[in-house]
């Protein structure tokens, strides 16, 4: 299991959705970036997509075994 993966899994239900509004602000962040500028790193769309949906799935689990 990633670094990454293990970190959101210690997480409770609130610490997971304020993680997941950093990653969507980011995610947004980097798109207004792209569009008014030259992106450096472009595969940063997907790890932030990638962890939106992690983080996204530990919430369902976590809401899940309430």
């Amino acid at each position: 299991m990633s670094n990454h993966k293990s970190e959101l899994l210690k997480m409770d239900l609130n610490q997971l959705r304020e993680k997941l509004d950093d990653y969507r602000r980011d995610l947004f962040q980097l798109k207004l970036k792209s569009s008014t500028s030259v992106v450096g790193d472009t595969s940063q769309f997907k790890k932030l997509r990638k962890n939106i949906a992690q983080a996204l799935t530990f919430i369902k689990q976590k809401e899940k075994s309430k």
